[in-house]
């Protein structure tokens, strides 16, 4: 396909979740820019405000293979993975797969499961591959993450580790219905329930084209550098020490997600606008604060570094 199919099909996936989910929209953009560009999505946010629903309207907009795990803390690796175990007809080890081995994988309310366990999709995420007693097996194309949790304060709930939140693109918030929103969810939800009427709108082929031309969006040799910038911004203005700050991955998460948001709005190449939209879900859950691992800390690094970058100014097309 090319970069004009491709953003059509972005458009369609788009309108096919509104279907479902009242409000919302910006939420919904930065889930597909996501999906675009090959990374994973953590959405968090308090209990019942749809998390679950979108990521289970993306997989059936999608018509892409499913499977959902239910984090708890007496969840084991195995049950994320899958295991070896003796089949006495055949008289071998068998390996039966985990939820894992799926498309599209919702890792609902993952928190409450321990790091152990959350420690389970490190590979899956990062490699798209899962080693088991020492036999690894490659996951199927496409693979993507959505994974749900509550905040922190919440009871019951374990902190992910830094490496786990860094295997995320972005993490994104619900955020709060309009009264007006809220009301139209009532008229959709009081007598049907639009997500089963959901039909199919792109193929895994076409989605597999669809992260084919993101990765090949234009990224100006300017934009590259604000890029840069900002990043060395949230380490304190350093190039050499990324201990405090957002890590070199972070960098090449931003490019990545700058361009998935650039085919969604129907462009092949990437403008400032693309930048500044996804910056703080990308960065922020990255950005350590010297010590501190408060939320509201990381966001005012990034706030910082976004505020100390002159955007440039320039025709971004090739």
């Amino acid at each position: 396909m090319g970069f004009t199919e491709s953003s059509q099909v972005l458009k369609k996936l788009e309108e096919n979740i509104a279907r479902v989910m009242v409000g919302s929209e910006e939420t919904i953009r930065l889930l597909l820019a996501a999906f675009a560009a090959g990374g994973h999505v953590l959405i968090e946010d308090m209990p019942g405000t749809g998390k679950t629903v979108m990521a289970k309207s993306l997989a059936a907009s999608a018509s892409l293979a499913f499977s959902r795990i239910q984090f708890t803390p007496d969840l084991l690796p195995s049950d994320v993975t899958g295991l070896n175990y003796f089949n006495q007809e055949e008289s071998r080890f068998v390996f039966r797969k985990g939820p894992v081995f799926a498309n599209i994988l919702l890792a609902d309310e993952i928190n409450r499961a321990t790091p152990r366990t959350q420690s389970a999709l490190l590979e899956c995420m990062a490699e798209r591959q899962v080693t088991v007693d020492g036999e690894t097996r490659e996951l199927d194309e496409p693979f993507f993450v959505i994974a749900t949790q509550n905040p922190v304060e919440t009871l019951g709930t374990f902190p992910l580790p830094e490496a786990q939140l860094d295997r995320f693109l972005m993490k994104i918030r619900m955020g709060a219905l309009t009264e007006e929103e809220e009301l139209s969810m009532i008229g959709r939800f009081i007598e049907d329930q639009p997500l089963e009427h959901l039909e199919p709108a792109a193929s895994a082929q076409e989605i597999l084209a669809v992260r084919e031309d993101c990765s090949r969006v234009y990224v100006h040799a300017d934009l590259r550098r604000y890029i840069t910038q900002l990043v060395q911004r949230t380490r304190g203005g350093s190039s050499t020490d990324s201990s405090q700050g957002v890590s070199p991955r972070g960098t090449l998460a931003l490019v990545r997600a700058s361009q998935g948001y650039a085919l969604l709005a129907g462009r092949d190449y990437v403008v400032p606008e693309d930048i500044r939209a996804v910056t703080y879900p990308v960065l922020t859950h990255r950005c350590l604060a010297y010590g501190s691992s408060s939320e509201r800390e990381k966001a005012q690094r990034v706030q910082a570094a976004v505020s100390g970058v002159e955007v440039p100014t320039e025709d971004w097309r090739r």
